[in-house]
């Protein structure tokens, strides 16, 4: 692999971890090769997560600099090279893994009872509700799935699972949502909920929305994690 050196200007718990195995250089110079950004890196109107302003920051590093980041997605970001670890698919299921691992000790501490038995209902079977099944199930919570597609319920039938094709919180200790979309907009108070997507799906106003969950309960794995896939997709990048 060929030296390089980056640029840190935005830190969170994660990214202080990360920066441990980086080759961190502690300001902007003509030696930078890449600017390390926060996961995801940006807010919806554009604005970097965790503060400071992208211009300003690009204005005083080398034009050919590489952006690491995530969800790379900016106007601004045009005309350079980008690494996006949202996009790679062995980040982003490492990733889920921690999540769901964070998830299960927050769905253990909030409940006042333990998971033997528990119903849990899991709303998706993305990358987070299959890591999240399995360790509810291994500390022996019974747990139900509700899938979209017949396919994915089929194969949650024949793992053991039981399923919903419509979601229906009735009778269950805990609703986790997963996926994307506005899946119970009236989850009764009684039932304890957690909110892991980043669109709201839970009606209520006890909804635990639990956002960022490896950078905030598991920093030093998630910094871990962002350190390695930049080793490992920088190797990638090298000519054979």
């Amino acid at each position: 692999m060929k030296d390089f050196a980056v640029y840190c200007p935005v830190r969170n718990k994660a990214l202080s971890y990360a920066i441990q195995s980086l080759p961190i250089s502690p300001a902007p110079g003509e030696d930078i090769t890449h600017l390390l950004l926060p996961i995801p890196s940006f807010h919806p109107d554009g604005s970097i997560r965790g503060g400071g302003n992208l211009e300003a920051i690009l204005s005083v590093l080398p034009e050919n600099i590489t952006v690491i980041g995530g969800n790379l997605q900016h106007p601004v970001l045009s005309d350079y090279q980008t690494i996006d670890l949202l996009q790679d698919p062995i980040y982003v299921t490492e990733n889920a893994d921690i999540t769901a691992r964070c998830a299960l000790k927050l769905l253990s501490d909030c409940l006042p009872c333990t998971l033997k038995g528990c119903p849990v209902l899991i709303l998706g079977w993305g990358r987070i509700g299959k890591c999240l099944a399995r360790l509810l199930r291994a500390n022996d919570a019974s747990v139900t799935v509700y899938a979209r597609k017949e396919t994915d319920r089929a194969l949650l039938n024949a793992l053991g699972y039981e399923t919903q094709d419509i979601p229906n919180p009735t009778g269950f200790r805990a609703v986790i949502n997963t996926a994307p979309a506005a899946l119970l907009p009236d989850c009764p108070s009684e039932v304890f909920k957690m909110e892991l997507s980043s669109v709201m799906g839970l009606g209520g106003r006890d909804v635990l929305w639990a956002k960022g969950l490896p950078a905030i309960h598991a920093p030093e794995s998630s910094g871990k994690l962002i350190a390695d896939s930049i080793y490992r997709l920088l190797e990638k990048e090298e000519p054979l």
